[in-house]
């Protein structure tokens, strides 16, 4: 494992990583480039993916190209300028242009490291392309959805889920590979922890994704509502979606839980890691607590939590760590505020 961090895991990653940097600058520094790298791997492929001017069947080679390189299969060198050139975030533009240099950090790894980032990229990277068969030709006027909550939560371990595999085996095999947890245990509650996080996004994101064609409300569970997906385009209609859409609140909760229950089985002593994960699941709490009282399918509103309210979270988190029965009061102190306001 490299020591030293190339720029690009410094200068870029936190460009590009937005909210995610608060999580990563906390780590300790013997997996920060693994997790930062496997990161911002991730946003390349999502990158490419996203790129909408882009034909799909040009999008799903490049992606192709880009996981294969990944994959150690191919040593033919990337040429993104085109697709660079399209992205309206500069970030965004640079990671395309420089992804040779992200595969030379990658293949700066031990094997063990490099083994892990590239199976949680082909994880990753099977949702992305199944994301992007699924929604090819949709648009506004013509929605597609998930067919069933089945395909919902495969697609959260996809994107997601399998990233808390992937941080668990990498803190474990390089901070506490000797604690007493059950590593099967820790997995099942890291990919259920990567699952709540992404279900904060999809259900916040609603309203952004049916402009673009995209519902990720279960097709079967609208019909039994006598929805269709494009019944969701008209805000009249929230009170009907409602009991769907709160049955996947109630849902998000539960795996933001398991992540809560998964932090605080990692050792004591990994201060900088149970604050990592603490960080993204009291976020994540305040965001359902919005979601439940907001306009969820109003595309002019983008319901969120305000920069003040995450250095309100990370402040707090801190301050009580050494208290260990008010550190752990403080998901069950969110959740019972969220209940009490309905």
């Amino acid at each position: 494992m490299t020591r030293v961090n190339p720029p690009i895991l410094t200068d870029l990653l936190k460009d590009v990583s937005r909210s995610f940097y608060l999580t990563l600058r906390i780590l300790p520094g013997a997996v920060r480039p693994q997790i930062g790298l496997a990161y911002l791997l991730a946003r390349a492929t999502d990158t490419i993916a996203d790129t909408e001017i882009v034909p799909v069947e040009q999008r799903l080679a490049a992606l192709d190209r880009l996981r294969s390189r990944i994959l150690g299969r191919s040593s033919v060198a990337l040429e993104f300028g085109g697709l660079a050139q399209t992205q309206g975030m500069p970030a965004e533009r640079l990671l395309l242009e420089r992804c040779e240099e992200a595969l030379a950090v990658l293949n700066s790894f031990q094997a063990g490291d490099q083994e892990r980032i590239r199976n949680v990229l082909t994880t990753i990277t099977s949702g992305q392309e199944m994301d992007l068969r699924r929604f090819s030709g949709a648009s506004v006027n013509a929605i597609a959805a998930l067919a069933s909550e089945a395909e919902l939560l495969d697609y959260t371990v996809r994107v997601a889920g399998c990233v808390g595999e992937f941080w668990t085996r990498v803190c474990r095999s390089a901070l506490f590979p000797k604690s007493d947890v059950t590593e099967e245990w820790l997995i099942q509650r890291g990919v259920e922890f990567g699952q709540g996080l992404q279900l904060v996004n999809i259900l916040r994101d609603i309203p952004r994704d049916l402009q673009q064609g995209r519902c990720y409300l279960p097709a079967d569970g609208l019909a039994k509502l006598g929805l269709s997906p494009g019944d969701l385009l008209d805000g009249r209609n929230e009170t009907r979606v409602r009991p769907l859409y709160d049955h996947y609140l109630d849902l998000a909760m539960r795996f933001l839980a398991a992540g809560w229950e998964y932090t605080n089985a990692l050792p004591r002593g990994q201060i900088r890691v149970r604050l990592a994960c603490a960080w993204p699941i009291l976020i994540g709490v305040r965001t359902l607590h919005r979601l439940r009282g907001g306009r969820i399918l109003d595309s002019a509103t983008r319901i969120k939590i305000s920069r003040g309210d995450v250095r309100a979270v990370i402040f707090r988190s801190v301050i009580l760590y050494p208290c260990d029965g008010a550190w752990k009061a403080q998901f069950q102190r969110r959740v019972t505020q969220q209940w009490n306001d309905q």
